[in-house]
């Protein structure tokens, strides 16, 4: 089973939950635990709100989601100038804003940065399914 869902976005925060919600309304009717979800709500949402903050000069950016078996592969592209995640500075324990990165690494079983042709940046997150019992994910994975 493979479901691809991909959209070009225009830079702006009311973008967020269109992607969101499309991405776990087909993750719902997979039968996609909740816990996991919510997992995969907070990392796509982490990563576009870094491209609305942080990829100037862009106007849009582009996000595909991925479902591959039990697999969910999500890339938000931009068309700023990159970025070295290496580079970018931890924030401090009462800090209020900066996690971004942090909870990405967190709730992702795999990330990866890459800068795109020398004008943008690829956030590249994958994150394990599981199902609820008898769900209709379960049923389509290729065994």
């Amino acid at each position: 089973m493979e479901a691809t869902i991909a959209l070009r976005l225009p830079r702006d925060a009311a973008s967020v939950p269109l992607i969101r919600q499309m991405l776990d309304g087909t993750l719902r009717s997979l039968g996609v635990e909740a816990q996991i979800r919510d997992d995969i709500e907070l990392m796509l949402t982490e990563a576009c709100a870094n491209v609305i903050k942080h990829a100037t000069p862009s106007d849009d950016y582009t996000v595909s989601a991925c479902v591959r078996d039990d697999l969910c592969v999500i890339k938000v592209i931009d068309t700023g100038g990159g970025f070295d995640p290496d580079k970018v500075i931890e924030p401090g324990p009462g800090a209020e804003h900066g996690r971004g990165l942090q909870i990405m690494r967190a709730l992702a079983d795999d990330i990866r940065f890459t800068n795109v042709r020398e004008n943008g940046a690829m956030v590249c997150l994958e994150k394990k399914l599981r199902f609820a019992p008898g769900a209709a994910g379960q049923h389509l994975i290729a065994r």
